[in-house]
């Protein structure tokens, strides 16, 4: 006789147990260790269940592709191992983590060159905008333009007299041309001349010449200013034993280090702010590293160390006891 399935009991499945099944299931969404889970979440109500899971995801992706593909997996595979109906499940990214590449791809570049390839992107300096000159010149070009136009419409539109200064600068340049031998039209022509190949550096020349690039991963371009790496220089070298006044000057291929001694050897010191100023640029990870020179000077009130005692030699001090009288 079989019992009724009124009789036969339930299965109830915990919150706690959804909600572990959920987070699992995060981390297999993208791939292995790509996701990773912070905090979960579930309710269960009869045979439904509402998840939630609060994910890490790697940087560089789609944001929008990746969670979506996270939201589905957890859904269905919540499903799957439970037997409830879960509808959606619920995904907040709260932080992106840099993915980690193998280093043998940050260290790989041409030395004739001086640049480091960080996996197929050659690190190299960023280039510039040119904010302040292209809004020097474009108001200069703007006012010029905006005053000429004004003039030219309140002759037609207005039927007023051509302003004084535009008929005079056209009866000036009638009779200054470019064969003309006077100065103002050989001035005027020269700041022109200057003023082009100005601008046609600043279009091929990268600039942002305070920065320095740094070994960055695939996809990736990093740069830090000059100062930051003066400063940092200043710190390290201002922590050696003895080292007074620090000067740092950081160009684009090298560093010079001018520190004033106030107590200890010499020698010593250099070796040790050489050592202390290596260390400082490479944790800098540029990527092209600096060419580290350093200058120790002793200062006003550098004291040098005393001299060790001569030693005397044995025969002596065996002379000197057999001499002395006995009491």
């Amino acid at each position: 006789m079989s019992t009724p399935a009124a009789e036969r009991g339930s299965t109830t499945v915990a919150d706690r147990a959804v909600r572990r099944i959920a987070e699992r299931a995060a981390t297999e969404a993208l791939g292995p260790g790509e996701v990773r889970v912070g905090r979960g979440s579930a309710v269960v109500q009869g045979r439904r269940a509402r998840v939630g899971v609060t994910v890490t995801l790697p940087y560089p992706a789609v944001l929008d592709e990746a969670g979506e593909r996270v939201r589905s997996h957890v859904a269905g595979r919540t499903a799957e191992l439970t037997g409830l109906a879960v509808p959606s499940a619920r995904v907040r990214v709260r932080a992106l983590r840099v993915r980690e590449f193998p280093q043998e791809a940050a260290s790989t570049g041409p030395a004739s060159t001086g640049a480091v390839e960080v996996g197929e992107v050659r690190a190299r300096r960023p280039w510039s905008e040119r904010r302040a000159p292209f809004a020097v010149v474009a108001c200069l070009v703007a006012a010029v333009c905006g005053l000429l136009l004004y003039d030219v419409v309140s002759v037609h539109a207005a039927g007023r007299a051509p302003a004084r200064w535009r008929t005079r600068s056209v009866e000036w340049l009638s009779a200054h041309g470019p064969d003309d031998a006077a100065w103002p039209g050989l001035a005027v022509a020269a700041g022109v001349f200057v003023l082009g190949v100005w601008l046609l550096v600043l279009a091929v020349t990268p600039g942002l010449r305070g920065r320095l690039p740094m070994a960055a991963p695939v996809g990736v371009r990093a740069s830090v200013d000059r100062r930051a790496v003066a400063a940092l220089l200043r710190d390290a070298v201002a922590d050696v034993p003895g080292i007074g006044r620090v000067r740092v000057d950081v160009g684009r291929r090298r560093a010079r280090v001018r520190a004033g001694l106030r107590f200890g050897a010499r020698e010593c010191a250099r070796a040790a702010v050489a050592e202390a100023a290596e260390e400082a640029v490479a944790s800098c990870g540029l990527a092209r590293p600096l060419r580290v020179h350093v200058r120790v000077r002793p200062e006003a009130v550098w004291s040098a160390p005393p001299e060790p005692p001569a030693a005397v030699p044995a025969s002596t001090v065996r002379g000197g006891a057999a001499d002395e009288p006995t009491p």
